[in-house]
């Protein structure tokens, strides 16, 4: 049997957002001052592997991203936070996704605005399929062949497999659900696929098509989830909501933390909720995760111990400009003339 060397392998590429926080969004050929900016990356996989990464899990990522400054960040970020870069791809002279998101304090809502950059994505012929097998659990946000062909392989060779569900109808999931363990999806899939509340039957009705658990989450509406242990509604935390971009990717990557500690499903579920809702305390889907520690003290008291989150934004804050400056200098060390 292959030795199990990291507890989650996720296949997913990153992109880099420019965060703004502002009052309210300005009317055409209006301007607003933003009350905070920051630079941060960003991704659903990629995203989630940060917060797994936090809280203690070993991880590592299979995908592609340009080897721009954009796509360099995004690398020093993964190495920041110990994840395994082996099978992951800098394409040679090309750009990397980038994002402009703007979070109002009036509705709590955010704007975001892509660009696509010019790299090709990580291909089935550079996916090395036996290195699934040294994860635990496979970590997919897509439904695609290559994730298909992915997801059957892992579930062949024993390992768990999480699929990220968002912003596609059940229908689109259909290939893929026969080898997923848990899928654990978002508002939008359940408003887009089911015109009622009939949570338990639906969940009922994907469990019968192969996974052992199935979770939908609803923003702060809390989630609702199903498994053999039973079926569970659990509300969301209330906390003074800053940001919530990256809220869904940070669910998902503290969901393994307790997968992995043998908690029950709904154990598991309030946890990622915990992680998920103090992320929102801060700008950016990845100056807030918190650790174990920091999660578990909310969940039993309320109160958040922000000292070491207020350091990972105020990094952040200047991060690319830091990095920017760490380029230069190594350029100049490299070319002295």
């Amino acid at each position: 049997m292959t030795e199990k060397t990291f507890d989650v392998i996720g296949i997913g590429h990153p992109c880099v957002d420019y965060l703004l926080h502002i009052d309210s969004l300005p009317r055409s050929n209006e301007s607003r001052y933003a009350r905070e900016g920051s630079w941060q990356c960003g991704g659903k996989v990629t995203t989630g592997l940060v917060a797994a990464s936090r809280c203690g899990l070993s991880c590592a990522l299979i995908g592609a991203m340009g080897d721009d400054l954009f796509g360099r960040y995004c690398y020093r970020d993964f190495e920041l936070h110990g994840i395994d870069l082996s099978q992951a791809k800098m394409r040679e002279g090309c750009t990397t996704d980038i994002g402009v998101v703007l979070s109002e304090e009036e509705t709590n809502g955010r704007n975001i605005f892509y660009r696509r950059g010019s790299y090709e994505r990580i291909r089935q012929d550079e996916v090395d399929l036996p290195f699934l097998e040294r994860g635990r659990y496979l970590f997919l946000a897509l439904a695609d062949e290559l994730h298909v062909t992915a997801a059957r392989y892992a579930k062949e060779h024993g390992v768990k497999v999480l699929i990220d569900a968002d912003s596609r109808p059940m229908d689109e999931y259909e290939e893929i659900l026969p080898w997923v363990d848990y899928f654990v999806a978002s508002e939008f899939v359940y408003k887009s696929s089911f015109s009622d509340c009939r949570y338990r039957e639906h969940m009922e009705e994907i469990l019968r098509k192969g996974p052992s658990a199935a979770v939908f989450t609803f923003g702060s509406k809390g989630c609702r989830g199903l498994s053999e242990e039973g079926y569970f509604e659990l509300p969301a935390f209330r906390v003074p909501v800053v940001d919530t971009v990256g809220a869904g990717d940070t669910f998902h990557g503290a969901f393994f933390y307790g997968l992995r500690r043998g908690l029950s499903l709904e154990e598991t579920a309030r946890f990622a909720s915990a992680v998920s809702a103090v992320k929102c305390t801060c700008i950016g889907g990845r100056a807030g995760i918190p650790t174990p520690d920091i999660a578990k003290k909310f969940m039993e008291t309320g109160i958040i111990d922000d000292a070491s989150l207020r350091e990972r934004v105020a990094r952040y804050s200047w991060g690319l400009d830091d990095f920017f400056r760490e380029v230069m200098e190594l350029e100049k060390k490299k070319n002295p003339g």
